[in-house]
């Protein structure tokens, strides 16, 4: 299986899932189609899937028209969020199993951002597509889910493995890490890669996908746990530390 980045907007990422042997593809959140399109006539590849992981228009907006020219291709989202996904065909719940490319993903059932959002994690070849739940140093605005929910949800998330590819829909990772050395400035590692990703994206490069061990190390919302930034919200329970980084980020 190949995996396709495809910017759209303004900055976000369309991913675009390829497997060669038999040119089928499949797209993770197609908020736009147009670049789609263009990407799969490239590839000479035909579209069997649309995978979405939560309702907002700039994930599904180009469902319809991807329809339009590839109407057998199945529409996955979640069961939550039925009536709200354009075209959709199979309502997916936690611990579900969906295929493409010879492999097996599982279906991770992580509200917070939106009350019905879903990530699909390809062990085989260890590949997580999580729309807005985890980006790069940061994590999603609490639009319909409550601190206790994201947090739950990030809990899933941390324990899969470091080695784990994350691609996010968004290059937020400069900005998150901007805020990152303000609450977490004794952590040599953020500092760092705060270094590492300025450069990278004054060369015009992505910072998608991520490494999971890295974010462990140096994203906040992946250590509510962590002594030092209890110490930064002078608070101890998890949830409460979670949501006070969360209110934090939303100010900064």
């Amino acid at each position: 299986m190949e995996i396709y980045r495809i910017p759209a907007f303004k900055d976000n990422y369309v991913f675009l899932l390829f497997d060669a042997q038999d040119r089928s593809a499949a797209v993770v959140d197609p908020g736009d189609a147009a670049p789609v399109l263009s990407e799969l006539k490239r590839l000479d590849a035909r579209l069997t899937a649309i995978f979405n992981t939560h309702h907002h228009s700039d994930h599904v907006g180009g469902n319809r028209k991807l329809l339009r020219h590839f109407p057998n291709a199945a529409v996955y989202a979640s069961a939550v969020d039925r009536d709200r996904i354009p075209g959709q065909t199979v309502k997916l719940q936690g611990g579900d199993r969906v295929h493409f490319g010879g492999e097996e993903a599982e279906v991770l059932f992580v509200p917070g951002h939106t009350r019905g959002h879903i990530a699909y994690y390809f062990r085989q070849s260890g590949h997580l597509f999580c729309g807005d739940t985890l980006f790069g140093a940061g994590c999603g605005r609490l639009f319909e889910g409550t601190p206790a929910q994201m947090v739950a949800s990030m809990t899933q998330l941390r324990a899969l493995p470091d080695e784990t590819h994350v691609w996010c829909a968004h290059e937020y990772t400069l900005n998150n890490l901007k805020f990152a050395v303000t609450v977490d400035g004794d952590n040599a590692a953020t500092r760092s890669r705060l270094e590492r990703v300025c450069a990278a994206r004054d060369r015009g490069e992505a910072t998608v996908p991520l490494s999971l061990g890295v974010e462990k190390q140096t994203n906040p919302f992946l250590r509510w746990d962590d002594p030092a930034l209890q110490a930064v919200t002078q608070i101890r329970e998890p949830t409460r530390v979670f949501a006070r980084l969360r209110g934090m980020k939303d100010r900064f």
